[in-house]
């Protein structure tokens, strides 16, 4: 079995292990935990580098709840800011985000936004130091302190020119944003960023200042999208990896919302491919049902020919350059291997690593795995989370900490209904389930 990669920074290992203790997917290191994704790699890497180039893809992720969808948008989202792209995850819901207002689905980019230096929401930072690069353009082209607004207002012109002929209003508060800046207008200034953000209810003398009028529309949130995408690229990013994640929420939604939500979807899928968004990554993620149902894709026939993948083959054949991917999920092998690769990962961390590996060897890791799958009717595929919070939580934790503890003499393996996601406890017979190792 394949132990993890050494070193392992201090910070990331206990980010990691921190995460699969409560259960969750790990903000970082998500490369340690890639189990199965090796095949898409390659793909992946040179689509994320035509969209760095000035291109950009659309790309659709096809799993089972449990799958690990929202781990591959992740592990995906880690490789694009290695490569200096922004990030912003967006889970779409009916209240929330729903997917046939754009103006929200803008607005919740701006909010998530993020890079590697910048946590969401990255916004302000990626506009001021757009600006500040405009600034040091112009410096480098003969202007003076004197003459200097004057010149970032020609560059700013020149670069947001295609932006201002669908979306003149973005040019035009930036440059209220950049005007109240200089004025030390802090308050003015944070009401006109809001706005660029696409939020709500900013107060109406800001919005006079800036010399904007209303609220984004629906209409309008693609040319602010356009505009960020701009703003992103002059001011060092490669571009914008954007997720929206849990798509097959639109089958529970009305009739007329469905029909409205697929037809944006549609609408996206045609402006990344004619050009409109150089630099946009847009991936969305997916049940089976959704891609394949009528009502989901299947319910718009223009979409669903622009989805249509061919997965009658084998797996281990699917095309990674396709505009669906399929995740299988794990086996059994691979939770047993990923166990290891967490076990190794956690004894890289503790004073007594040759114990860890001891006690919670190979065939205890395969036994846990085993174990928790059986809790889940043998859904190997939506064990990966709880069996991982088990194993760090219950198991490897304890053995650091208590010198005479022996998991197969002093642990049982208990599930309560509580700890479960809705897919899981889908899969549980009973309130509580008691399995000895």
């Amino acid at each position: 079995m394949n132990s993890v990669p050494s070193p392992v920074s201090a910070v990331r290992r206990r980010d990691v292990i921190d995460a699969l203790r409560r259960g969750a997917v790990p903000g970082n290191g998500l490369d340690l935990l890639a189990t199965g994704l090796d095949r898409f790699k390659s793909a992946l890497d040179i689509e994320l580098d035509t969209v760095a180039s000035g291109g950009a893809v659309f790309k659709a992720v096809r799993g089972e709840y449990g799958s690990g969808k929202t781990f591959f948008s992740r592990w995906l989202g880690e490789r694009a800011r290695k490569k200096s792209f922004a990030v912003s995850e967006i889970q779409i819901s009916e209240t929330e985000t729903p997917l046939h207002k754009l103006e929200t689905v803008y607005r919740r980019v701006t909010e998530q936004l993020a890079t590697s230096s910048f946590p969401p929401s990255a916004m302000r930072p990626v506009v001021d130091a757009w600006f500040y690069a405009l600034e040091e353009d112009a410096l480098a082209d003969g202007a003076g302190e004197d003459d200097l607004p004057e010149a970032v207002g020609e560059l700013m012109a020149a670069r947001l020119g295609e932006v201002s002929r669908h979306a003149p209003s973005f040019a035009t508060a930036l440059r209220g944003y950049h005007r109240a800046l200089a004025e030390n207008d802090e308050e003015t200034a944070a009401a006109i960023l809001a706005w660029l953000g696409g939020q709500p209810n900013v107060a109406a003398a800001a919005r006079r200042a800036a010399g904007v009028r209303g609220e984004l529309d629906h209409f309008g949130a693609l040319g602010f999208l356009q505009g960020l995408l701009t703003v992103l690229r002059d001011s060092g990013h490669r571009g914008l990896l954007l997720i929206l994640d849990e798509v097959e929420t639109l089958q529970r939604v009305r009739s007329d919302a469905r029909d409205k939500a697929l037809n944006a979807l549609r609408q996206l899928i045609d402006e990344v491919h004619s050009g409109r968004f150089p630099g946009l990554y847009l991936l969305i993620t997916g049940t089976p049902a959704f891609y394949d149902g009528q009502q989901g894709v299947q319910r718009l026939a223009p979409l669903a020919q622009r989805l249509a993948t061919d997965f009658t083959t084998d797996p281990r054949f699917d095309n990674p350059r396709a505009v669906q991917l399929r995740l299988s999920g794990f086996t059994m092998e691979s939770l047993v291997v990923l166990g290891i690769t967490i076990r190794d990962l956690y004894a890289e961390g503790s004073a007594n690593p040759d114990r860890i590996r001891q006690v919670a060897d190979d065939v205890y890791i395969a036994d846990l795995a085993r174990a928790v799958g059986g809790t889940l009717s043998g859904k190997v595929g939506i064990a990966p989370r709880l069996f991982l919070k088990k194993l760090v939580g219950d198991v490897l934790d304890r053995i650091d900490q208590f010198p005479d503890f022996d998991p197969r003499t002093h642990y049982k393996l208990t599930v309560n209904t509580a700890e479960l996601t809705d897919a899981e406890r889908n899969l549980v017979s009973a309130d509580d389930i008691d399995l000895d190792l």
